[in-house]
């Protein structure tokens, strides 16, 4: 089978139907809307203007991730009313709409923004209605009534936090004055546990929680802690990612994997770190990382690569040659590309697909794949046949607009 080399550009990468997997609610505001809501709600910021904001705040370069996290206490600080985080939602949407994205799924920690007038189900239930109004606006064009542009679907996330502290919510603080004489490590579980329950019920009642996250400092917070809560999810359907591989080695990935049934892992920049492996039980770290990686990839276990956020939070990549993308695809891994905090780390789905195909050197063929791998990795609000109809839609708009855009023959080779 020929390989298409044809040249990918801008106009294609934009055109093409594209998903986010991963991408935060509360990292991922429009700026403009963060310096409103922030006035109205009396919450002082660093300054009043987008330009200062950039500068420093929500930054092009961090120097830590406490730096990178700065910016969080501001976004969650106006995310506190339904009427907010129904209008952020929908402006998410909007925005990814604009870009070609056809698919998203919303991660946000309801607990952030439970207080004595708002509960967890009433957050989803606000978030849930500004990504429908959203996606109505673009459902309802022309073009997508034609057959001529693909409809807009959406899921969402809900994430538990490995650690909090008072300060963080009401809820939090709440939680851990009720549980005072437990262990810490008690009271994170019995936060993720009652997150998981609350989803199953949301679930039942037809919001479009899709999937349950773990996020939050990894190091010295495993997630092998959390266990129950996604053994409940696990039992009942609910579909399970993890942060892991993010800021600690690969056995991370693998107690996501084996102790918290994780169908995809967020990031897994350290996938291939032997040196980061601790168990002294694991003579051979080569081989292990190499078994690893190879059970990722023959379970289709995928990988949600955030490339900008991770060049930014992790010192010890200088540059996107130190990423270890390339690698993944090399081992069949099924990686999907992904955003993380569009406001956070001032990028969007188009950009991060640029850098990786330039960076690569990718054919249209080898971009397709990534692009599919993000639809087939999806944990879709349908039934598997509404899905796999979707996929189906998604690859013959790419070929249409391969053959359009790049003059490339249609290719029979599908992934």
């Amino acid at each position: 089978m020929k390989t298409l080399r044809s040249r990918i550009t801008p106009e294609f990468i934009r055109k093409i139907p594209k998903s986010d997997l991963h991408v935060h609610l509360d990292g991922s505001l429009r700026l403009k809307t963060l310096i409103e809501l922030a006035k109205r709600a009396k919450l002082k910021l660093p300054s009043n203007t987008e330009d200062g904001l950039r500068k420093l705040v929500f930054k092009p370069a961090y120097k830590s991730l406490p730096d990178y996290l700065h910016g969080f206490a501001y976004t969650c600080g106006v995310l506190q009313s339904p009427e907010n985080l129904e209008r952020v939602a929908k402006e998410l949407v909007e925005d990814n709409a604009a870009e070609g994205v056809r698919y998203i799924e919303v991660r946000f920690a309801p607990q952030l923004h439970v207080s004595g007038k708002l509960s967890s189900t009433e957050v989803v239930r606000a978030v849930a209605k500004g990504l429908a109004a959203g996606a109505k606006t673009h459902n309802s064009s022309a073009a997508v009534r034609s057959g001529k542009d693909l409809p807009f679907h959406f899921g969402i996330l809900l994430c538990a936090m490995r650690r909090f502290k008072p300060g963080m919510s009401p809820y939090y603080g709440d939680l851990l004055r009720i549980m005072e004489h437990a262990r810490k490590d008690d009271v994170y579980a019995a936060a993720s546990l009652e997150l998981a329950r609350a989803g199953v019920a949301m679930a039942a009642e037809g919001l479009p929680v899709v999937g349950f996250d773990l996020a939050g400092e990894e190091a010295g917070y495993p997630p092998s802690d959390h266990k129950d809560a996604y053994q409940y999810a696990h039992d009942h359907f609910i579909r399970k990612t993890v942060h892991a591989g993010e800021a600690y080695g690969p056995e991370s990935i693998w107690q996501a994997i084996t102790q918290c049934h994780a169908n995809r892992i967020g990031h897994g920049t350290f996938l291939f770190a032997q040196e980061m492996i601790q168990d002294p039980a694991i003579a051979d770290k080569k081989r292990y990382v190499d078994d690893l990686a190879n059970y990722i990839a023959s379970q289709r276990v995928g990988i949600e690569v955030c490339v900008t956020s991770n060049l930014q939070t992790t010192p010890s990549l200088r540059s996107i040659a130190d990423h270890p993308i390339r690698k993944m695809i090399e081992y069949g891994l099924s990686v999907s590309i992904c955003t993380d905090n569009r406001l956070v780390s001032s990028t969007t789905v188009c950009r991060e697909m640029e850098l990786v195909a330039t960076h690569l050197g990718l054919s249209s063929l080898a971009l397709r794949k990534l692009v599919i791998a993000g639809f087939k990795g999806s944990f879709f609000p349908g039934s598997y046949n509404q899905k796999r109809d979707f996929v189906r839609a998604v690859i013959n708009r790419y070929e249409t607009l391969e053959k359009e855009l790049l003059n490339a023959p249609v290719s029979s080779n599908r992934p």
